[in-house]
């Protein structure tokens, strides 16, 4: 593959979150190929105009539910066991396959639009997730999520049958975008029957683990009740779900020796300050889990709970919030923050080439429109970047060095369509089910 875009004059987040002024930036191959104050040799097929932009590393969202758009609006001021089953489970019991893959479109579309280039999404339907994420470019590491009340037989579950049907699939296995990963919901949801064989799956195919872990205190007390004082992380250790790479989500109400063997386990915490704070589901000691050593990323979890899917929103309450509840000014700098949305999130998804404005890597960035009155004066660009600047700043989004969006128009999504085609079944479910 030859060079295939060259932006000029602009400033840019280095590998290591700092800023450099004034650069050049090629991008060839799906790579980044040159970073420099120089014009670089050779030719590109398109140039950029990157003055009073800001080249930043793309985000990557470590915990979603994508086609929850279709819900977005529609579960509201309920705490979570009643948000979940009065309503969430009966609108997802009425979703097809396609519903699933135009929702997944206009979940793709919203991340693109805040400079988000990749998902650990937890849903179901796997083959139109992977049709959803093949067609709109981003990445995607997809699972469906084990939910087994009683002592079922794993390899009877419907979830188990889809996991084969993919694992079978060359097409869906061979796309570097596209992950597969395993996902058990959450403790309260299984049986450490299931827990155990999905984990020995994961293991066997080199799958990564998705799952809920702690969100409420609730889920939390009560599994230690129900398995002798065991807390869902040590829950899940001892059945094997932390042998392969993990991303717990929320890991809220963390004790004792959880954090240990998180860091132990090399399990990511995904950190989802908005839906945390939205279900009251409380705050997560994210300085604890720093100074222990996790992997902390950063999630918007789904658009039931949050209501939306930009990350620039998290990663600011991230930066401030755990100012206030640690009493510590200076913990999480700007770059700190800025590294649990990026770099962190690609790391945790197996993504090691990722995350980072680097030779190399690959070419996911997004380009931030500078020339706003609340981004000057620039003391600082990279506190700007994260104390100040919006979602709609965002002017172009690439992922493997493919433009997908750019000055408010998507290169590979029918935007009307995958609006069109979720609002109208959104509206339909919710009429027949009564909500």
């Amino acid at each position: 593959m030859g060079k295939d875009i060259l932006i000029k004059d602009v400033d840019l987040i280095d590998e290591g979150f700092g800023v450099k002024r004034g650069m050049y930036l090629g991008i060839g191959g799906g790579k980044i190929d040159y970073i420099g104050k120089e014009m670089p040799a050779g030719e590109y097929a398109a140039t950029v105009d990157g003055r009073r932009k800001l080249a930043c590393p793309a985000f990557y969202n470590t915990h979603t539910h994508l086609p929850m758009v279709l819900l977005r609006g529609y579960a509201e001021n309920l705490a979570l066991s009643d948000w979940l089953n009065k309503r969430v489970f009966p609108f997802e019991a009425q979703l097809t396959g396609e519903d699933i893959y135009n929702a997944a479109l206009l979940a793709a579309a919203e991340m693109l639009r805040f400079g988000c280039v990749s998902a650990t999404e937890m849903y179901f339907s796997l083959p139109h997730l992977f049709k959803a994420a093949r067609e709109s470019g981003v990445k995607m590491n997809a699972s469906n999520a084990i939910i087994c009340f009683d002592n079922e037989n794993f390899e009877g579950l419907k979830e188990y049958a889809e996991y084969k049907e993919c694992l079978s699939d060359t097409e869906l296995m061979s796309d570097k975008r596209f992950k597969l990963d395993m996902a058990i919901h959450a403790e309260y949801t299984s049986n450490p029957v299931v827990v155990k064989k999905a984990s020995d799956m994961a293991r066997e195919y080199g799958l990564n683990m998705q799952l809920h872990l702690s969100e409420t205190k609730a889920e939390h007390e009560e599994c230690k009740a129900r398995h002798g004082g065991l807390t869902p992380a040590a829950y899940f250790e001892k059945h094997g779900a932390f042998d392969v790479p993990c991303t717990a989500a929320h890991c809220v109400h963390l004790e004792g020796e959880d954090f240990e063997i998180l860091a132990r386990k090399g399990v990511t915490a995904a950190n989802n300050p908005i839906s945390n704070l939205k279900l009251a589901s409380g705050f997560a000691d994210v300085k604890r889990m720093l100074a222990a050593g996790i992997n902390v990323a950063l999630g918007t979890d789904g658009a039931a709970s949050n209501n939306n899917l930009n990350l620039f929103e998290e990663l600011k309450l991230f930066a401030t919030l755990n100012k206030a509840l640690s009493g510590d000014p200076t913990l999480i700098t700007p770059a700190q923050a800025l590294y649990a949305a990026t770099r962190a999130g690609a790391l945790s998804q197996g993504r090691k080439d990722c995350g980072l404005i680097k030779e190399g890597f690959s070419a996911d960035l997004f380009l931030l429109d500078t020339d706003k009155p609340y981004m000057c004066p620039e003391h600082d660009l990279l506190s700007n970047l994260v104390y100040s600047a919006q979602g709609s700043d965002v002017v172009m989004t690439v992922c493997d060095g493919q433009i997908l969006y750019r000055d408010g128009e998507f290169t590979t999504i029918d935007i009307e369509k995958a609006r069109y085609e979720t609002q109208t079944r959104a509206f339909m479910i919710a009429e027949k089910i009564g909500g």
